[in-house]
């Protein structure tokens, strides 16, 4: 019976030691996915080795997929990629054939898992002077990073990660981009790092640099030495001229004004004036240390021509390049007031008089320009002098927004001198022709050119001083435009029409100036030849 029992126990230690083995075999059979230090990922191979079948990663929700490649079990992307990642790595390992009877042929690994980033201590830095300016990272450290403007950052690869940084600056206090990563395999997001003058006063750094041009609708970043509650309390920037718009806290030490609606306006001249003493420090300043300014350019001709076109108040078409359009918010219009889009103009009349042709030149002010301006400020009660000021831009683009336009035409009236007589050119067609009219005399003629009309009067009294020193003083002269100081297109009681009998003016029967007057409003060309 002893006998026995010793047996049985020798057989189950057999059965015990093999099942131990075969465990040890089927872990050893096993391969791993791991994190790794320096590349994505490790592959582990099973005892008596293996092959790797397949490798992919996958990002986003999406599953977007990132190429990947595979060296002495070490999974790096094909090309960078983003820190901070989010990905899913699978991963096919093919077991060797005395091992795949045991465990299987074939193992699937699974691993998800975030690409490393780096972070920066501080985003707003206090420089002594001549010192360095030192980037601290915490850990791990970085073995990439780049600097510089946001649309031109240079790149730096280091030979090992470093949690201190150094980069080049100029001037007591600024602004750059900075971007870093962990991995030389990754590309990172870009932040913006300010540095400030050492002294216990709180300074600010502001972003575009004072006395750079910005647009009608750019922000404006001020950057704090100190905590926003500690340097400005309750109180914030005062920013002129009065725009709307608010200002926004991004972090503790960082806030900015974010224009609204038509924003700071073409032509505008921005100043933001600091409360409690708070130094504004880097670029231009403006006058004393507590403010800085900035510059909104005026509007381009190019795009003034646009506007006035596409509002009827020319005698062409604009069609943008591409059938597209600007977006219609008062920021999308003054922004391409500064830019201009591309595209063409056309005659919008097919027998445009070929003098009145020879005033236009795309990009050129001029005497077209003038007449269509002043039609417009007075379509909608400005001051028609033909100038494009900052008001007059705010009122074009709240018109196109509005979809409005010009409901009268376009007028060009043409007068000869040599046969004392005027054309009514209206949208196209003649709508007086060849009617008689009385010009200057020698002593006081009418003076030559093309001029806009700039009063429009149904009556009025007429007065000045005759060739041979005498005053006159005329009531009642009906239907006037005057389009050249004194002179002016009007209705007056003559004997005969067709030769020079006037002061200067343009003179024609009551009944022919009252059809003529219609035609021509403030703004109108006047062509004397």
């Amino acid at each position: 019976m002893r006998r026995g029992r010793w047996v049985i126990a020798g057989v189950l230690l057999v059965i015990l030691a093999v099942v131990a083995v075969g465990a040890i075999i089927f872990a050893s059979a096993k391969a791993s996915l791991t994190t790794d230090s320096q590349a994505i990922a490790k592959i582990g191979m099973p005892l008596g080795g293996g092959k790797i079948e397949s490798v992919s990663a996958v990002t986003g929700p999406h599953a977007q997929p990132v190429p990947v490649k595979v060296s002495g079990g070490l999974i790096y992307p094909a090309h960078r990629i983003a820190a901070n990642e989010k990905l899913s790595i699978q991963v096919v390992v093919k077991r060797p054939g005395w091992m795949s009877w045991f465990a299987g042929s074939k193992q699937r690994l699974s691993l998800s898992l975030t690409t490393p980033a780096a972070s920066l201590h501080s985003h707003y830095i206090t420089v002594a002077h001549n010192a360095p300016l030192k980037l601290h990272f915490k850990s791990p450290g970085v073995e990439t990073f780049s600097y510089g403007s946001a649309a031109n950052l240079k790149r730096h690869v280091l030979a090992k990660a470093r949690t201190v940084v150094t980069v080049p600056y100029t001037g007591e206090a600024g602004s750059m981009f900075v971007s870093a990563a962990p991995r030389r395999w990754e590309n990172a997001a870009q932040a913006q790092i300010s540095w400030f003058p050492a002294g216990s006063s709180a300074s600010a750094v502001a972003s575009p640099a004072p006395g750079s041009t910005i647009k009608p609708s750019t922000t404006i970043r001020l950057n704090f030495s100190k905590p926003i509650s500690k340097a400005l309390g309750s109180h914030r920037p005062v920013l002129t001229p009065a725009t709307p718009g608010h200002w926004r806290t991004l972090t503790s030490h960082s806030i900015e004004f974010v224009p609204e609606g038509i924003g700071y306006g073409l032509g505008a001249k921005v100043r933001i004036a600091m409360p409690n003493g708070v130094r504004l420090v880097g670029g231009q300043q403006s006058s004393g240390s507590d403010g800085a300014t900035w510059t909104v350019p005026e509007g381009s001709i190019v795009r003034l021509q646009q506007l006035l076109a596409l509002t009827d108040y020319l005698p062409l078409k604009f069609n943008y390049a591409g059938g597209t359009g600007v977006g219609l918010s008062a920021a999308a219009q003054e922004n391409a007031a500064v830019d201009p889009p591309k595209g063409t103009f056309s005659w919008r009349y097919a027998n445009t008089p070929a003098t009145l042709k020879g005033f236009w030149k795309v990009g050129a002010s001029g005497v077209m320009m003038q007449g269509a301006l002043m039609a417009f400020e007075n379509d909608h009660g400005l001051t028609a002098d033909g100038q494009p000021g900052p008001i007059v831009w705010k009122t074009l683009i709240q018109s196109v927004l509005a979809g409005k336009h010009s409901t009268f035409g376009y007028t060009f009236a043409d007068v000869s001198v040599a046969s004392q007589s005027l054309n009514v050119w209206h949208n196209g067609k003649t709508v007086i022709g060849g009617t008689a009219v009385n010009t200057g005399i020698p002593s006081a003629p009418t003076a030559t050119g093309t001029y806009p009309v700039y009063e429009h009067l149904p009556s009025t009294t007429m007065s000045g001083t005759n060739p041979d020193g005498s005053h006159y003083s005329d009531p009642g002269i009906p239907w006037v435009s005057y389009f050249n100081g004194g002179d002016a297109l009007h209705g007056f009681t003559r004997a005969s029409y067709g030769s020079p009998q006037s002061l200067g003016c343009v003179e024609m029967p009551f009944s022919v100036a009252g059809q003529v007057y219609p035609y021509t409003p403030i703004g109108t060309l006047v062509n004397v030849a």
